[in-house]
């Protein structure tokens, strides 16, 4: 997923089979990357901690695991 901080709204979309994410956070000390999680978590309704960061924690290009229903 793309992710944009310091964005003026949070949101979540899908454009040209990507996914991308909008946070206002700034991107200072990993700040950016838990409001993404925590924005994923609830749009999935899903706990922020089942949702796993596998790669980008300093990218605006990350992936995220998040496990299936059970």
């Amino acid at each position: 997923m793309r992710v944009t901080p310091g964005a003026r709204s949070e949101s979540i979309e899908i454009a040209d089979g990507k996914v991308l994410v909008k946070v206002r956070t700034k991107p200072e000390d990993g700040k950016a990357t838990s409001a993404v999680r925590d924005l994923l978590a609830q749009a999935l309704d899903v706990a922020p901690s089942q949702v796993e960061m596998l790669r980008g924690a300093t990218s605006r290009e990350k992936l995220f695991r998040i496990p299936p229903e059970a």
